[in-house]
This record gives C-alpha cells, sequence and structure tokens, in this order.
C-alpha cells in the first residue's frame, strides 16, 4: 500500500477523484480515505499546512494504515534557477531549515533526537519519481535538497539563508517533518515538489496564479507513481 500526503486539498482532490472503493475515516481530524487506483491499495490524507500537523497525520497513517512506502506530494517555493513554475523537484533528502541549537554548539539544522541534519529519501522511491516526471509534458524535473519550515519564504534575505545553510532547490512547509517519522518508523518515502512561486518578494503574488498548475503536475506524478508500484 502507498500512502499519500499533501497538505492541502488542492493538492491531493485529483488523485482522491480517480480512487475506487473508497473508505473513509475520521482520526484525531484528519480524514483519512482508503481505496485503489490502478488497482493499487492506496491511503490518502490531507495534513494540513505545518510541520507539527504534517508528523502528527504521518504517525497516524503508519500506526493506522502500515503503508509500504509514503509519498508526500505538493508546491513549494523554487530555489534554484534550474526550476521554473511547474516544475517539479524531486528530494534527494529533506532539511528542516528552522531548525538551530547552533548556540549549544550543534550546526544548523542538526535534528535532535536522529542527529542528522539531511534525512535521505528512498532511492527506488526516488527512481521512480524521475521516470514519471519523464511522461509530462514541458515539465522539467531536478533531484537535490527540499527545505521545510514553519514560514512562507518571501525575500531574498531568507532564500539566500536555506541556500547557503543547506544548498536547497525548494523551499515548503512539510516535507522534512514527515521525512523524519518515517524516517524513525522505518517507512521509505518520498517528496515530490512543484513549484508554484520563486520564493521571493514576488512569492505572494505568483502563489495565487500558478498553485494549481503546479498542483496538477504534482498530482500527475503521483498517479503515474501509484500505477508502477509493486
Amino acid at each position: 500500500m502507498t500512502g499519500i500526503i499533501g497538505a492541502m486539498r488542492i493538492e491531493v482532490e485529483s488523485i482522491k477523484a480517480l480512487m475506487e472503493n473508497k473508505v473513509s475515516e475520521k482520526i484525531g481530524g484528519v480524514e483519512f480515505v482508503k481505496g485503489t487506483l490502478h488497482g493499487k491499495d492506496i491511503v490518502i490524507a490531507v495534513c494540513g499546512i505545518g510541520k507539527v500537523a504534517a508528523a502528527m497525520c504521518t504517525q497516524t497513517m503508519i500506526l493506522k494504515y502500515a503503508p509500504d512506502r509514503i509519498i508526500n506530494t505538493g508546491v513549494g517555493g523554487s530555489l534554484s534557477i534550474k526550476l521554473a513554475i511547474g516544475d517539479i523537484a524531486v528530494a534527494e533528502s529533506l532539511v528542516q531549515h528552522d531548525m538551530d541549537t547552533s548556540p549549544l554548539g550543534d550546526p544548523v539544522g542538526l535534528i535532535s533526537g536522529i542527529n542528522i541534519i539531511n534525512i535521505p529519501a528512498d532511492e527506488k522511491v526516488i527512481g521512480t519519481l524521475i521516470n514519471g516526471v519523464e511522461k509530462l509534458e514541458n515539465v522539467k524535473a531536478v533531484k537535490g535538497v527540499i527545505a521545510s519550515g514553519d514560514q512562507f519564504i518571501a525575500s531574498e534575505e531568507k532564500k539566500k539563508f536555506i541556500t547557503d545553510n543547506f544548498g536547497a532547490i525548494v523551499c515548503e512547509m512539510e516535507g522534512a517533518s514527515i521525512a523524519q517519522v518515517c524516517y524513525s518508523n522505518g517507512v521509505p518515502f518520498g517528496v515530490v515538489r512543484a513549484v508554484s512561486d520563486c520564493a521571493d518578494g514576488s512569492s505572494h503574488m505568483d502563489y495565487g496564479e500558478f498553485l494549481p498548475i503546479a498542483a496538477a503536475n504534482a498530482a500527475k506524478l503521483i498517479e503515474y507513481f501509484v500505477a508502477e508500484c509493486e
């Protein structure tokens, strides 16, 4: 079974609409919808925005449904000139750019408890996602670091901080917390982000206009991924 998590309804609704044999259950305020897509078992949820909401949803999904893998899909802000609006970033690893215990002598971004900065995504999942992007028209995929934090990035100063410290290609608000929960539970995972804005001073203008396009591209990729899963 594949678990699919999006922060917002727009990021998963088109996938949910294609599902068959749907059964819905609400746990902790989150609706989990179990069913089939292309004959494969999936469970899908909208976690809400931010790292805490995403972590709560992920742990619940693992304990209740025991998915073989979890994919976090959605949109994010580009930190790289290689990624234009609508293009897709596939995470090789994820970092929490707002995790900072450096006054205690730790590196910026070190995650207490697991004691790493970059949480690695599953190689097999990465490969299937990259192959899927090649099936999409006029969409490019770039692999790299995705950075998460409880902030909507809309300044060049903050953008520079994230790229200088972590080399990230995209920023968003949930992926690294989902990655941390999966990593701690031994569940293979992947994170994809379609670019909806440029994470700079124009972000608030770009976001509303391009969100539907970016979300649709990510959803098409997830549909391909599910169909290819064993």
